[in-house]
């Protein structure tokens, strides 16, 4: 383990010994509060073996039944489950600031060039990097979109295993429709490639709708549903979108996706912002899954998904960051917040779903989402321990009164202690355990130099220091 600073900044995390956690387990953990699927339990603990939950119950009654297991005692804190990204960009971590304030669809002035620009050690570390800002935020899964970067995805996959996160790793499986049997053939392999991995998922990817032939669209999904993987599509993003596949197929992209076949409890509809009230309807009958990215409606976006009438519809949905920043409660108060002022002001809604619904998709919601439901996302007996330790001893949190709202209002990457990954300790008050965290960020920082100058980057403004020059010379 890495020499680390153990003593904690508000006088509950020096009583913990991190050394206590370092290790493959078992491990009887004793938090003041666990979050359980229906909600906060004091008194309670848990039993972490073999990187799973292997009990979960009133702590008097796990001490009692694991008789060989000493308690870990961690006073002033939660035990929740760690957050699931179910919309990520890995290979895009080095762009950061150059898609600010700029307007929609930049993917071809930005993030297309960047990626292009990208070799296999700079597209290792901007991944890497990526995983570790998801690691401090609480996030225990991201799901990765495919990257255009001209590497193999084995690359993305080492660089999140020696992170310690998981990854559902999308494989872009585009075409012109020459190049269709290969296509098919590489995403076979690539569903292939990782089974029984511990940490990384396969998945397909297909950038946009009009990406691929709706041949190709057809069979991703057959492949995907047949192997239990998951197909993501950026779907109903913006207005240029909707109406480029409009002028092309008569069909906006969610109906041209129902049209080839391609709907279905395998897909995940990126982002959805755009829907018609019959477009909701299709998501509901064909079963299909939607990653809401707040955020990224608030950066970059048109609009604002329903995600209120999808939850009240049935429809399955994560939260995503669309690679915008990795702190997981930010992102569930952003998801209320977006809902609120997208349509709860309108109607006089005062709840907008309360906490639990954003807290609940930030986590197992976006885990179902992505097909691991029956794997992570909860803590529950049987699932991934994948989970995080929660500071609730300080102003922010001790006087809460509603815990779930108070997560979802008060809470920031801050008063995240550790994060556990398949029951493995991976960050110790932001810090990675096995591997030098600053020196990553050190690496980073001169390769994205490089990559920039590399790409063909274009920005529709100026930055904002050039921006406040030409308003005063105004």
């Amino acid at each position: 383990m890495n020499q680390i600073d153990q003593n904690g900044q508000n006088g509950q995390n020096d009583r913990i010994d991190s050394r206590l956690l370092d290790g493959p387990g078992p491990f009887l953990l004793v938090p003041d509060t666990v979050l359980l699927p229906e909600g906060p339990a004091d008194g309670f603990a848990v039993v972490v073996t073999g990187g799973t939950f292997g009990a979960v119950g009133p702590a008097e009654v796990i001490a009692r039944t694991h008789p060989g297991l000493d308690p870990v005692r961690l006073p002033g804190h939660l035990l929740m489950p760690g957050f699931v990204d179910a919309h990520h960009h890995l290979t895009q971590s080095f762009g950061a600031a150059l898609a600010f304030g700029e307007p929609s669809e930049i993917f071809r002035r930005v993030w297309e060039p960047l990626e292009g620009a990208l070799d296999e050690e700079s597209a290792y570390v901007a991944a890497k990097l990526a995983a570790f800002e998801s690691l401090r935020g609480g996030f225990t899964t991201v799901a990765d979109a495919g990257t255009r970067a001209h590497v193999d995805a084995d690359v993305i996959a080492s660089a999140t295993r020696d992170a310690g996160i998981r990854c559902v790793l999308g494989r872009v499986c585009s075409d012109t429709g020459s190049e269709a049997p290969s296509v098919l053939a590489s995403a076979e392999k690539h569903l292939a490639r990782y089974e029984g991995d511990p940490l990384v998922h396969p998945s397909l990817a297909v950038p946009t709708p009009e990406s691929a032939t709706a041949r190709t669209l057809a069979h991703t999904a057959r492949l995907a549903a047949e192997a239990g993987a998951t197909v993501q599509i950026h779907v109903n993003e913006h207005l240029a979108g909707v109406e480029r596949s409009l002028v092309r197929h008569g069909l906006r992209p969610l109906e041209y996706l129902h049209h080839a076949g391609a709907l279905g409890p395998q897909l995940v509809a990126a982002h959805a912002t755009l829907l018609t009230p019959r477009e909701v309807t299709l998501l509901a009958d064909t079963g299909t899954a939607v990653a809401y990215n707040p955020v990224a409606s608030a950066w970059k976006g048109n609009a604002v998904a329903p995600a209120g009438t999808m939850a009240e519809r049935g429809i399955r949905f994560g939260l995503g960051t669309d690679g915008t920043r990795g702190d997981g409660f930010r992102l569930a108060d952003a998801a209320e917040f977006a809902q609120r002022l997208a349509y709860g002001l309108a109607t006089g809604d005062s709840s907008c779903g309360a906490g639990w619904t954003w807290l609940g998709r930030a986590g197992h919601g976006g885990a179902e989402a992505l097909g691991l439901g029956a794997r992570t996302g909860a803590v529950a007996e049987g699932l991934a321990a994948d989970f995080l330790l929660v500071d609730v001893s300080g102003p922010e949190l001790a006087l809460s009164w509603d815990l779930p709202w108070e997560l979802v209002r008060r809470g920031n990457r801050d008063l995240i202690t550790a994060v556990f990954t398949a029951g493995r300790l991976r960050l110790w008050q932001g810090l990675p355990t096995q591997w030098d965290g600053p020196a990553l960020v050190r690496r980073a920082a001169g390769l994205a130099r490089a990559a920039v100058a590399r790409a063909n980057v274009t920005r529709a403004h100026p930055t904002s220091t050039a921006a406040r020059e030409r308003s005063g010379a105004r």
